[in-house]
Protein backbone atom coordinates (compact mmCIF):
# COMPACT_ATOMS: atom_id res chain seq x y z
CA UNK A 1 0.00 0.00 0.00
CA UNK A 2 1.57 3.48 -1.03
CA UNK A 3 1.60 5.93 1.98
CA UNK A 4 2.37 9.48 1.78
CA UNK A 5 3.84 11.82 4.23
CA UNK A 6 3.96 15.24 4.02
CA UNK A 7 5.91 17.21 6.43
CA UNK A 8 7.94 20.96 6.44
CA UNK A 9 4.81 23.11 7.36
CA UNK A 10 4.69 26.06 9.66
CA UNK A 11 4.14 29.85 10.62
CA UNK A 12 5.88 32.28 8.22
CA UNK A 13 6.39 35.92 7.80
CA UNK A 14 5.50 36.99 4.33
CA UNK A 15 8.25 36.92 2.07
CA UNK A 16 9.62 34.13 4.02
CA UNK A 17 10.54 30.66 2.36
CA UNK A 18 9.28 26.87 3.36
CA UNK A 19 10.59 23.06 1.74
CA UNK A 20 7.70 21.14 2.19
CA UNK A 21 8.58 17.48 1.71
CA UNK A 22 6.12 14.13 0.79
CA UNK A 23 7.81 10.94 1.49
CA UNK A 24 6.57 7.37 0.29
CA UNK A 25 6.46 3.93 1.63
CA UNK A 26 4.92 0.97 -0.18
CA UNK A 27 6.08 1.54 -3.13
CA UNK A 28 8.49 3.30 -4.97
CA UNK A 29 7.49 6.74 -6.78
CA UNK A 30 9.04 6.14 -9.79
CA UNK A 31 5.82 5.07 -11.80
CA UNK A 32 3.58 7.95 -10.20
CA UNK A 33 3.34 11.28 -10.87
CA UNK A 34 2.84 13.59 -7.97
CA UNK A 35 1.11 16.69 -7.27
CA UNK A 36 0.64 19.17 -4.50
CA UNK A 37 -2.75 20.76 -3.80
CA UNK A 38 -3.75 23.01 -1.28
CA UNK A 39 -6.85 23.75 0.60
CA UNK A 40 -7.95 27.43 2.27
CA UNK A 41 -10.27 27.25 4.50
CA UNK A 42 -14.26 27.84 3.08
CA UNK A 43 -12.47 26.83 -0.47
CA UNK A 44 -12.24 24.12 -2.75
CA UNK A 45 -8.78 22.21 -3.14
CA UNK A 46 -6.71 23.57 -5.81
CA UNK A 47 -3.93 21.87 -7.47
CA UNK A 48 -0.15 23.93 -6.65
CA UNK A 49 1.69 22.09 -9.01
CA UNK A 50 2.46 18.43 -10.42
CA UNK A 51 5.64 16.76 -12.32
CA UNK A 52 5.04 13.75 -14.42
CA UNK A 53 6.55 10.11 -14.25
CA UNK A 54 7.44 9.83 -17.75
CA UNK A 55 9.39 12.98 -18.72
CA UNK A 56 9.63 14.72 -15.65
CA UNK A 57 7.26 17.74 -17.21
CA UNK A 58 5.98 20.36 -14.34
CA UNK A 59 3.01 22.28 -13.86
CA UNK A 60 2.47 25.18 -11.85
CA UNK A 61 -0.69 27.26 -10.85
CA UNK A 62 -0.24 30.43 -12.25
CA UNK A 63 -0.31 32.40 -8.54
CA UNK A 64 2.97 30.48 -8.03
CA UNK A 65 5.53 30.65 -10.89
CA UNK A 66 8.49 32.07 -10.03
CA UNK A 67 8.13 31.38 -6.37
CA UNK A 68 7.32 27.62 -5.76
CA UNK A 69 9.86 24.62 -7.53
CA UNK A 70 8.78 20.78 -7.49
CA UNK A 71 11.27 17.97 -7.56
CA UNK A 72 12.01 14.57 -7.03
CA UNK A 73 14.31 12.90 -5.21
CA UNK A 74 13.77 9.22 -6.70
CA UNK A 75 16.48 7.52 -4.40
CA UNK A 76 14.89 9.23 -0.74
CA UNK A 77 11.41 7.78 -2.18
CA UNK A 78 10.62 11.62 -1.68
CA UNK A 79 9.16 14.73 -3.71
CA UNK A 80 9.63 18.24 -2.80
CA UNK A 81 8.07 21.63 -3.03
CA UNK A 82 10.40 24.24 -2.55
CA UNK A 83 8.81 28.26 -1.77
CA UNK A 84 9.93 31.15 -2.25
CA UNK A 85 8.17 34.76 -1.31
CA UNK A 86 5.32 33.62 0.55
CA UNK A 87 1.78 35.46 0.65
CA UNK A 88 -0.68 35.74 2.93
CA UNK A 89 -2.86 33.89 0.02
CA UNK A 90 -0.53 30.99 0.23
CA UNK A 91 -1.90 29.85 3.58
CA UNK A 92 -3.79 26.45 3.33
CA UNK A 93 -3.34 23.20 4.39
CA UNK A 94 -0.98 21.28 1.52
CA UNK A 95 -1.30 17.40 0.22
CA UNK A 96 0.70 15.70 -1.55
CA UNK A 97 -1.14 13.07 -4.14
CA UNK A 98 0.31 10.31 -6.59
CA UNK A 99 -1.17 8.55 -9.25
CA UNK A 100 0.12 5.89 -11.52
CA UNK A 101 1.39 6.05 -14.83
CA UNK A 102 -0.18 3.68 -16.06
CA UNK A 103 -3.73 4.85 -15.04
CA UNK A 104 -5.61 7.55 -17.93
CA UNK A 105 -3.06 9.67 -19.78
CA UNK A 106 -3.78 13.12 -18.61
CA UNK A 107 -1.81 16.19 -19.47
CA UNK A 108 0.28 17.11 -15.81
CA UNK A 109 -1.96 20.32 -16.60
CA UNK A 110 -5.29 18.23 -16.40
CA UNK A 111 -3.78 16.29 -13.79
CA UNK A 112 -3.19 19.11 -11.46
CA UNK A 113 -6.65 20.46 -11.93
CA UNK A 114 -8.52 17.32 -11.06
CA UNK A 115 -7.75 16.52 -7.25
CA UNK A 116 -9.69 13.43 -8.08
CA UNK A 117 -7.93 11.93 -10.64
CA UNK A 118 -5.36 10.77 -7.95
CA UNK A 119 -6.07 8.06 -5.78
CA UNK A 120 -3.34 8.30 -2.93
CA UNK A 121 -2.96 11.02 -0.45
CA UNK A 122 -1.38 12.22 2.17
CA UNK A 123 -2.94 13.85 5.72
CA UNK A 124 -1.65 17.32 5.01
CA UNK A 125 0.75 19.83 6.21
CA UNK A 126 -0.31 23.80 7.61
CA UNK A 127 1.28 26.54 5.95
CA UNK A 128 0.25 29.75 7.59
CA UNK A 129 1.47 33.29 6.30
CA UNK A 130 1.64 35.90 8.39
CA UNK A 131 2.68 38.85 9.86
Amino acid sequence: QLQLVESGGGLVQPGGSLRLSCAASGYRLDDYAIGWFRQAPGKEREGVSCINSSDESTYYRESVVGRFTISRDNAKNTVYLQIHSLEPEDTAVYYCAARFSGAIILTVQEMCNTPLAFPHWGQGTQVTVSS
